[in-house]
């Protein structure tokens, strides 16, 4: 299959979204929804491109952040414990377009907000203390929504663990890297046995997602994200969330 031009050019945006997303423990999936929303690419595709690009740079992003001792199993076990089950039912939801365009919209356009309010919102008080109970119902809930959305659910869970003060900024990053990580091959396997399918381009973005995921895990897992790169994807961002919701 010889790539055509906009494949070429989707798999540079997808390069330099997961580059950005994986410096700060995310896997890029709401960056892939926007680019494939910006290239008017048809619904039926998009979740499972970007739950299946997700399981790539999330798996990189990992393993860098925990290799450094960025990570807790004291609060990820309860957060996926409910997570997985609730990804895998939020993937066998078949969402018509009509409805999957202005949701993603509003994920976009969420995300594109804790883009730039986490590029000024300095670093939290010292951690404390949170309970298992709320910990399994995180993970549910963001998992399911993971799952029907074709996002990791990271977006979500990092900036409600800096709320909670459930730990510091690069552990944080690790849990929600793994996080994305187990949601996305959950929410891939329910979509996948629903009948969805994977583009014939795959293999080419699954190539570059790779790079440039390793390559921005592992400037996340040694320093902070710089906060112009995160306002300028929150903008990317916002542009594609108002194009999703004005094609609805």
């Amino acid at each position: 299959m010889t790539p055509t031009t906009d494949d070429v050019f989707i798999s540079a945006l997808f390069f330099f979204t997961a580059l950005l997303y994986a410096s700060v423990g995310h896997a890029g999936a709401s960056g892939y929804l926007a680019t494939m929303a910006l290239m008017g690419m048809e619904p039926a595709f998009m979740k499972p491109t970007a739950l299946g690009l997700n399981i790539l740079v999330a798996a990189i992003a990992t393993f860098k952040f925990y290799r450094v001792g960025a990570f807790s199993l004291r609060l990820f076990i309860p957060l996926v414990a409910t997570s997985i089950p609730c990804a895998f039912i939020g993937g066998l939801v078949t969402v018509p377009g009509h409805v999957y365009k202005p949701l993603i919209g509003l994920v976009l356009i969420y995300s594109a907000w804790r883009s730039f309010a986490t590029a000024s919102t300095p670093l939290p008080m010292p951690p404390r203390n949170i309970e298992r109970n709320y910990l399994l119902l995180a993970g549910a809930l963001l998992g399911f929504l993971s799952g029907i959305s074709g996002v990791g659910g990271g977006i979500f869970l990092s900036p409600l663990l800096l709320f909670l003060r459930a730990a510091q900024p690069k552990v944080i990053s690790g849990i929600a890297a793994a996080f994305i990580l187990v949601n996305s091959i959950s929410g891939l396997l329910g979509s996948l046995s629903q009948g969805a399918s994977l583009p014939q381009p795959f293999p080419y973005w699954a190539v570059v997602v790779i790079v440039g995921g390793y390559l921005g895990a592992e400037i996340g897992s040694k320093r902070l994200a710089n906060p112009a790169i995160l306002k300028m994807l929150g903008v990317v961002l916002l542009f594609a969330g108002i194009k999703m919701l004005a094609v609805f």
